[in-house]
C-alpha cells in the first residue's frame, strides 16, 4: 500500500511538472513559480494548477470571439466607414510623430484598431462629477446606451445608473447593459437587475458562473471580463478605472474612499469602443453587428488616438510589452499610478531601464491595498525600483484605483488595466493609448495630486524594514504568478 501510495504520488508531481515543462507560453519566472509550488505544496499545488494553472477560456467561447472578431474586421474590410474609423497600417506615419510610430504600431497589432484622428477628450474632476455627466448623457440619449461593467453595486451610484437606463428605455432608446458574472454576481440576483429587464433594457451576463464545477472543469473561473465601458449614440464614450459603484464601495467600504479617474471622449474613437463591446456582446447574445451604431465622425482639431482591447482571446505578454514599450520610449518622465503592481520581469526591467538612463520614474501606489497580497508582492520590488532611482509614492486619500501611464507629456495610456499579472493575462482589459499634449498634461495634473496626497518611500525606511518582512514580501512576489 505504501509503494502503491509513493508511486501516485510521484506519477502526479512528475506529471503536473511536465505539464509546466511542455508549455512554450511560459515565461520563466511562472513556470519555476508553479515547480516550487508543486514541489513544495504537491497536492495543494496540483489542485492549483488544474484550476487555475492555465489560462484556458474554453473552446466554445474561444470559438465564438475569433467568429466575432473575424466578423467584426470583415465588416471592416467591406464598408469604407468603418475602415476610416478603425485606421489603417500606411496611415501611422502621417498621424503619429517618427518616435512614437513604433508604441502605436504594437498597439494596434493586440486587437487590429490603429490610430485614428479627431478625437477629443475632457477629463472628468472625480467619481462623482463623472457619474452625473453620465446620466446627464443617458438623459440626452436619442438612439442608443451600451454600458459594461466588471463590477455593478446595488447602491446608490448603481441604482441611479440603473434608472437612467430604464428612462432611456421607456421612451425608445435601445439600451444595452452588461456585467461580469463574478465581479457583479450579487447585482445579477437584484430586484433592480430584474427591473431594468423588465423596463427593456436589454441586459446580459458576461462568463457566467450559475454553475461553478463546469467552469472549473472546462475553463477557470478567474478569468474576468474587468472592462468598464459606456457608450451614448455612438457619440460618445467614457474610458477609466470607474466601475458602476460609489466612492463607499460598500463591499470593500473600510477601505474608502476609492479615487477613480474617468475621461470623456468624442471622434472615431468612440467607434472603436463600440466594435470592442460589439465583441463581447455578439459573443453572448448572438445579435448582428448591424444593430450598432454607425461611424463617428472625425471632428476638427481633434487628437490620435486608438482603442486597447486586451484578454486572453489575444496573445499572451501583449500588456506588459505595450507598457514597455511605452516605457522604451521615454526621454523625460514617466508617471505610473495603479492599485496593483505585479509587474512581470518585462516591465519591472523597462521601468529600471529608464530610471537609470535618466528619465524621472514617479510612481503612485494606494497606502491601504485591499489585498495583503498583492501590497506585500508590490513591495518587494521597492528595493531595486528604488536603487534605480524610481520614486515610489503610496497614496493616503483613500484606495488609489486610478490606472495611467503618461510619458513626456505627450502620450497617455489609461482605462481598465493594473499592471498586475491578472490583468497581462486573465481579464478582459479595454484603454484608451492617446498623443496629445493638453489631454496629457490634464491626466498628469492629476497624477500630480494623487502624489500631492502621498507620502515618498525612500531606501532608508526599506532598508529598515525587518528581515521577516523581506522575507514574506519576496515570497509572495514569487508566488505571484500562481495567485
Amino acid at each position: 500500500m505504501t509503494s502503491l501510495l509513493l508511486a501516485f504520488h510521484v506519477l502526479l508531481i512528475v506529471g503536473f511538472s511536465a505539464r509546466v515543462l511542455v508549455r512554450d507560453d511560459l515565461s520563466s519566472d511562472v513556470r519555476m513559480a508553479w515547480i516550487m509550488v508543486l514541489i513544495l505544496l504537491p497536492y495543494v499545488g496540483c489542485l492549483l494548477y488544474f484550476l487555475l494553472g492555465e489560462a484556458n477560456i474554453g473552446r466554445t467561447v474561444l470559438g465564438r470571439h475569433q467568429r466575432v472578431r473575424e466578423l467584426v474586421h470583415e465588416r471592416q474590410a467591406d464598408d469604407a466607414a468603418a475602415a476610416r474609423v478603425m485606421g489603417a497600417p500606411g496611415n501611422i506615419s502621417q498621424l503619429v510623430p517618427a518616435r512614437w510610430q513604433g508604441v502605436f504600431s504594437y498597439a494596434a497589432s493586440i486587437n487590429g484598431f490603429y490610430p485614428v484622428a479627431g478625437n477629443r477628450s475632457e477629463l472628468m474632476a472625480d467619481g462623482a462629477a463623472a457619474r452625473a455627466r453620465m446620466l446627464a448623457d443617458f438623459d440626452a440619449a436619442q438612439h442608443q446606451i451600451n454600458v459594461l461593467y466588471y463590477i455593478w453595486l446595488d447602491d446608490h451610484t448603481g441604482t441611479d445608473m440603473a434608472q437612467a437606463l430604464m428612462r432611456a428605455a421607456r421612451r425608445g432608446v435601445v439600451c444595452r447593459a452588461m456585467i461580469d458574472g463574478l465581479g457583479s454576481r450579487a447585482f445579477a440576483k437584484t430586484a433592480l437587475w430584474q427591473q431594468m429587464r423588465d423596463a427593456g433594457v436589454h441586459v446580459a451576463v458576461a462568463l457566467p458562473v450559475d454553475h461553478p464545477i463546469k467552469v472549473m472543469l472546462t475553463s477557470r473561473i478567474d478569468l474576468r471580463n474587468h472592462r468598464k465601458i459606456t457608450l451614448i449614440d455612438g457619440r460618445i464614450t467614457y474610458v477609466g478605472s470607474q466601475n458602476c459603484a460609489g466612492e463607499a464601495f460598500a463591499v470593500k467600504a473600510r477601505f474608502a474612499p476609492w479615487v477613480d479617474i474617468m475621461m470623456r471622449l468624442q471622434g472615431p474613437l468612440v467607434t472603436q469602443m463600440q466594435l470592442l463591446f460589439a465583441t463581447d456582446w455578439m459573443q453572448v447574445t448572438d445579435e448582428s453587428l448591424d444593430a450598432f451604431a454607425v461611424p463617428a465622425e472625425p471632428l476638427d482639431g481633434g487628437f490620435v488616438a486608438q482603442v486597447v482591447g486586451e484578454g486572453p482571446t489575444v496573445r499572451r505578454r501583449a500588456t506588459p510589452q505595450l507598457v514597455s514599450t511605452l516605457i522604451a520610449n521615454a526621454r523625460t518622465s514617466v508617471t505610473i499610478s495603479t492599485p496593483y503592481f505585479v509587474p512581470d520581469a518585462t516591465v519591472l526591467e523597462a521601468l529600471c531601464a529608464a530610471a537609470w538612463r535618466g528619465v524621472q520614474v514617479r510612481m503612485v501606489f494606494p497606502q491601504r491595498n485591499d489585498s495583503w497580497i498583492v501590497a506585500s508582492a508590490s513591495r518587494s520590488h521597492y528595493p531595486r525600483l528604488l536603487a534605480a532611482g524610481v520614486q515610489i509614492h503610496e497614496y493616503q486619500g483613500g484606495l488609489l484605483h486610478a490606472k495611467t501611464l503618461t510619458v513626456d507629456g505627450e502620450v497617455t495610456f489609461m482605462g481598465s488595466t493594473n499592471l498586475d499579472l491578472r490583468s497581462f493575462d486573465l481579464n478582459f482589459e479595454n484603454n484608451v493609448l492617446l498623443h496629445d499634449s493638453a489631454a496629457t498634461a490634464a491626466v498628469l495634473q492629476r497624477q500630480h495630486a494623487y502624489i500631492a496626497q502621498a507620502v515618498p518611500v525612500t531606501p532608508a525606511q526599506v532598508q529598515a524594514w525587518p528581515w521577516w518582512r523581506r522575507m514574506w514580501n519576496n515570497t509572495l512576489a514569487a508566488l505571484g504568478p500562481v495567485l
